[in-house]
């Protein structure tokens, strides 16, 4: 199985199309979307309606703002930027768009199976809790301790392209800068985030994703260019806060 990974597109329809462009010519048997398909950015509707143009099947689950912008909850926790980036989207998804937004499943989900265990798993946050941001090592641990403890969980929700190695000695994380590839080896566990398609926060404002192949075990990251200050025009053009708009340029 080959899998084309995506987190975190919040809105950024110009981002989505961006990479969707880039991979047209591969071949995927199915595509994971880790979450937050809205929120922050100027094009929710148009995000929804290209999830139709991804390759291969299709594997989601809810992200933090999926849920508060369907109303499954409140967002008390949310900034000011972020909570009325939630009521403008909420107000401009058309009706079908927001009910495939609410009925978004939950993560964890298991992807594939393997003998023993889940071989591929996706989840927004953790696989402790949906909303669990993982940044450290110890946090990773505890979340390599959570069902479904597959070979390798796909995970968002930091918009931080990165990953952690759960070995003999204890659990490694790595911050994954310029694009790359590595052979995971089939002995160890993995957590993996791909970064975020329409909002990276690690200084870089390409879009991010990730190709996974499950019978080579090889992970592949990359980055892609994309029209930032389209992205930018539907923002303000929609009376977002400048704030969602100008820190696209920065990747912040």
């Amino acid at each position: 199985m080959r899998y084309l990974i995506l987190s975190d597109i919040h809105g950024n329809w110009d981002a989505l199309r961006a990479v969707v462009h880039r991979v047209r010519r591969k071949r995927f048997d199915a595509t994971l979307l880790l979450g937050d398909l809205v929120g922050y950015g100027g094009a929710p509707n148009q995000v929804m309606e290209e999830l139709a143009s991804l390759p291969g099947k299709l594997y989601l689950v809810r992200g933090n703002h999926d849920k508060v912008v369907a109303g499954l909850e409140d967002g008390a926790d949310f900034n000011e930027a972020a909570a009325q980036s939630v009521d403008w989207t909420r107000r401009r998804l058309t009706p079908d768009n927001l009910r495939a937004l609410r009925e978004l499943p939950q993560g964890p989900r298991v992807v594939s199976r393997r003998a023993d265990r889940a071989a591929v798993a996706i989840c927004h946050g953790s696989p402790v809790h949906e909303d669990t941001y993982l940044f450290s090592e110890p946090e990773a641990a505890m979340a390599f301790q959570a069902p479904p403890m597959a070979h390798v969980t796909f995970f968002g929700h930091t918009h931080v392209t990165s990953m952690f190695i759960l070995h003999r000695g204890g659990v490694r994380g790595l911050v994954l800068r310029t694009d790359g590839r590595m052979r995971l080896h089939p002995s160890l566990r993995y957590l993996v985030n791909p970064g975020s398609v329409g909002q990276p926060r690690d200084r870089n404002p390409d879009a991010s994703f990730m190709i996974y192949d499950a019978e080579k075990l090889t992970l592949t990251w990359r980055r892609v260019r994309y029209p930032v200050r389209e992205a930018q025009r539907r923002i303000v053009r929609a009376g977002l806060p400048d704030l969602l708009a100008e820190r696209l340029a920065y990747g912040i």
